[in-house]
């Protein structure tokens, strides 16, 4: 009663059901453990949600697992669970990534002993760059060359779309090459082949007896781990119990969020985020979804002015519609277009009517596909799952052809039109290989819709924390600055005296920057100069060099050079000549704080002594720096050097006095379709999904926002090296303008090219 208010007689029935199923497979005590995990998640303050098809149960849904009401949502038991089913249920728990899962995980291991418990293995195997450099070593290749081959596939450059013969001559290596046949032909004989293991990302095995006894067990690198030598598949077929503890980056972020909104007096949760915002849904109508979870790609970002999400639905139909399935399956488009008005809503079969009203006719989700089969061929619920099995990623011909036949035959026999089997069979393949579970999208859509409601009405914690748990998502730390700026939050700079090791909220409006952002600053020697701080403020830069004894001369450089130190002298320059006059070496360092490593006392003072006193001077009777001011543009060329984000203005905007003939992002709402324009910016994403046919999508970033283009397979092949190496790009091409999304399909493709312009690193997706 606590998750049903009254309990109809649909929900008895269903529950009944269920319970009955997993009393007769002897799954009560599986759904106990995981229970337990969820209490003790409940009990200490972290974030749980189950996800995937466990919520299809109503048990689960009454144990607090997952958050969906299956009865309501018309969700298919047997999708989860059925009488033919051989292993234990498969039940995955999203929780914060970091510290937060790392506490479950440990609990798991203190409750059923170190033995008892267990992460699985992954296998990892030699793959494009693995193969690569082993290969080049043993063939005595220049390691320049390796390091080539390498950023090839680390920096979005796609190389699996070429030969390997015109990948290692990309790298810098002729064909001609005398090494060249013996290096294809290893290549080709390890790739695939196992190189050594890992971890699962989150599947852990339990029993009640030692592990040991029947599974090799070994102590992972992570400290307080004990890892299974087979992966999840083999302690599957062993019949060991499994349960998938899932980091997610966004909930992370969503419960230090809430915290933030707690600390600051405006408590906020999950439970209590109102599902009819009209802001949050006149956000995600715009495509001003950056850093929102699920919704914030390209793609998403070009369906959702046409989608318009109206409703929670419609946040869980967007989180789905952008898969494999719904694409290959030639759905998207279809369902837009109903959507928008512009095709008549029909049915395959008007019998389908009721289960695919919701969806405008067109099939979206697996469970949609498991009831079609249940009408049209009168499957059972198992009959129905076994046909996804059979169809799922893992399948066979042989599996495939019998299943395929007995629907065909099944349908026939329920007198279904020849044309309307042929429709059915398309959308059922494409669904069972690559088809997103409508269960899964609705506990997606709630993290979608949380994190959206949160960056239109807690800005400044969302984007605080955002920051904090970086790296996750499309976005860098530097485009998330500045869409938090677009949005109205003051983002202050990293200060010695005011910043936290994370990013803080010091008004509603503003944030000011952590030394987490700070590149080689090390977090201990962070945490020891604010523990100081805490202590006694530091009152001048001397007095921070002084006390601060752990930084080590690297690490005040870059203080000084990103504008930390500024609270104590004039501009950076200043700083960084007072860093530099000062003999703060790290025989220093170590001498001021006796717990470090260093050489022996008596050899240390020694050398102290011999120091030149007049050199401590105190900031006051220093001379003042003879080194000029920063220019802006040199100010942020070194926030980028050393944070990779900047405070300051957009690197575009320092170079947009030269670009006369370039449309910004904001202004290309205006752009006539059809038209011909130039845009440029700051290459922040490349993507090459499978689905796109060779197509090449670029986001770049200017001042005013992002705008996006496609590349063609030919114009990608002619560019290849521009689009995928250069960090800033002019794209020549035709707007196409519909629907409120503007794209501009390209034509030609320069190198932006300016003395000193730099800017953040793409994030790159295949």
């Amino acid at each position: 009663q606590q998750r049903y208010e009254s309990i109809t007689k649909k929900v008895k029935r269903q529950l009944e059901e269920e319970l009955s199923l997993i009393t007769r497979l002897g799954f009560a005590g599986y759904f106990l453990i995981v229970w337990d995990i969820i209490n003790f998640c409940r009990e200490n303050n972290i974030m749980v949600q189950g996800r995937g098809s466990a919520a299809n149960s109503a048990v689960c849904f009454c144990l607090g697992i997952t958050p969906v009401d299956p009865v309501s949502n018309h969700l298919v038991f047997e999708r989860f669970l059925n009488e033919s089913r051989k292993g234990w249920p498969d039940i995955d728990l999203d929780l914060p990534s970091g510290d937060r899962r790392e506490r479950v995980i440990q609990e798991v291991y203190r409750r059923y002993g170190k033995h008892g418990a267990a992460m699985t293995a992954n296998v990892i195997t030699y793959r494009g760059r693995s193969a690569a450099r082993e290969i080049g070593k043993a063939l005595n290749f220049s390691p320049s060359t390796l390091d080539r081959f390498s950023h090839l596939f680390a920096n979005g450059d796609f190389p699996h779309t070429l030969e390997l013969e015109a990948q290692i001559e990309q790298a810098g290596l002729p064909k001609a090459h005398p090494r060249m046949p013996a290096f294809v032909g290893l290549y080709h004989a390890i790739y695939g082949l196992p190189r050594h293991l890992g971890q699962h990302s989150g599947g852990m095995i339990i029993c009640q007896n030692k592990l040991s006894s029947f599974v090799p067990l070994e102590n992972a690198s992570m400290p307080g781990r004990v890892v299974a030598q087979w992966d999840k598949d083999d302690c599957e077929d062993l019949g060991i119990v499994k349960v998938d503890l899932l980091g997610l980056g966004m909930m992370s972020v969503m419960q230090d969020a809430f915290e933030l909104c707690r600390e600051r007096g405006r408590p906020l949760d999950l439970a209590h985020i109102p599902k009819d915002d009209a802001k949050t849904f006149e956000m995600m109508q715009t495509a001003d979804t950056i850093g929102v979870f699920q919704i914030e790609s390209r793609a998403q970002m070009a369906t959702l002015p046409r989608l318009k999400p109206k409703c929670f639905y419609d946040v869980v139909i967007e989180v789905a519609i952008i898969r494999p399935g719904p694409i290959q399956g030639d759905m998207v488009h279809p369902y837009l277009a109903r959507r928008a008005e512009k095709e008549a809503v029909t049915y395959f079969d008007e019998r389908l009517k009721p289960v695919l009203q919701r969806t405008l006719g067109v099939p979206l989700f697996q469970e949609q596909m498991l009831k079609i089969a249940m009408i049209m061929a009168n499957f059972s619920g198992d009959e129905a799952e076994e046909l996804r099995r059979a169809l799922s990623f893992h399948r066979s011909e042989e599996r495939m052809n019998k299943v395929s036949v007995k629907l065909r035959e099944a349908m026939a026999r329920n007198q279904v039109a020849p044309e309307v089997i042929e429709k059915v069979l398309h959308s059922i393949t494409s669904f069972a290989l690559y088809g997103f579970p409508e269960s899964h999208a609705i506990s997606f859509a709630i993290l979608a819709y949380g994190s959206a409601y949160l960056k239109v009405h807690r800005a400044a914690e969302f984007y605080a924390s955002l920051i904090n748990n970086q790296p996750m998502g499309f976005y860098t730390p530097a485009t998330i600055v500045k869409d938090a700026r677009r949005h109205g939050v003051k983002v202050k700079p990293v200060c010695v005296a005011q910043s936290e090791w994370n990013c803080t909220v010091i008004a509603d409006d503003t944030i000011r920057l952590g030394f987490c952002v700070v590149n080689g600053l090390q977090r201990e020697h962070a945490d020891d100069f604010l523990r100081e701080r805490k202590e006694r403020p530091f009152s001048s830069l001397e007095d921070f060099r002084k006390r601060a004894v752990l930084l080590t001369k690297d690490e005040l450089r870059r203080l000084a050079n990103l504008g930390a130190l500024n609270c104590f002298a004039e501009h950076r320059r200043a700083a960084m000549w007072k860093m530099e006059e000062t003999p703060h070496d790290d025989l220093l360092t170590e001498a001021g704080h006796p717990e470090r490593k260093s050489r022996a006392s008596d050899e240390v003072t020694l050398k102290l002594s011999r120091r030149d006193p007049s050199t401590f001077a105190r900031d006051d009777e220093s001379e003042s720096s003879p080194l000029p001011r920063m220019t802006l543009p040199e100010r942020v060329r070194a926030d980028y050097e050393v944070m990779d984000l900047t405070t300051g203005p957009h690197p575009m905007k320092l170079v947009r006095a030269q670009l006369p003939d370039i449309w910004r992002s904001i202004d290309l709402a205006q752009a006539k379709h059809g038209s011909i324009v130039r845009i440029a910016g700051n290459v922040i994403c490349r993507q090459r999904p499978g689905t796109a046919k060779g197509f090449v999508f670029i986001s770049l970033e200017d001042e005013t926002g992002v705008s996006n283009a496609i590349v063609t397979p030919d114009l990608f092949e002619e560019t290849r090296l521009l689009v995928t190496e250069e960090p800033f790009l002019v794209i020549e091409g035709e707007v196409q303008n519909t629907d409120n999304v503007v794209l501009i399909k390209a034509q030609k493709i320069f190198p932006l090219i300016s003395e000193g312009l730099v800017g953040s690193e793409s994030h790159d997706f295949h």
